[in-house]
């Protein structure tokens, strides 16, 4: 009885060690600079009866300028994220 005490004790201790290596399922890390992630804002709208030609001209420099910054900045990597955050929580990766 004495032996088959310190069996299972060793069997349990055993397992025990063993669920270390087991795998556990790991989540997408999340973005922390949350500026990346955020929408280009509205663009510049002309407002009003008179509109000069230099409003105008400015308006769509001011308009071509900002779409195109936040274009390059955030809308690629949105869509970068997103997809691969999919693909990753879909094949469920484990370690």
């Amino acid at each position: 009885m004495k032996k088959l005490t310190i069996l299972l004790i060793c069997a349990i201790l055993a397992g025990c060690s063993v669920t270390k290596y087991l795998p556990t399922w790991r989540s997408f890390p999340e973005q922390k600079d949350k500026t990346l992630l955020e929408s280009c804002p509205e663009l510049k709208k002309i407002e009003g009866d008179q509109i000069a030609i230099t409003q105008l001209l400015k308006a769509v420099v001011d308009n071509y300028n900002l779409y195109y910054e936040c274009s390059l900045k955030n809308d690629n990597w949105i869509t970068w994220y997103n997809e691969n955050k999919k693909k990753w929580e879909t094949h469920k990766w484990k370690d």
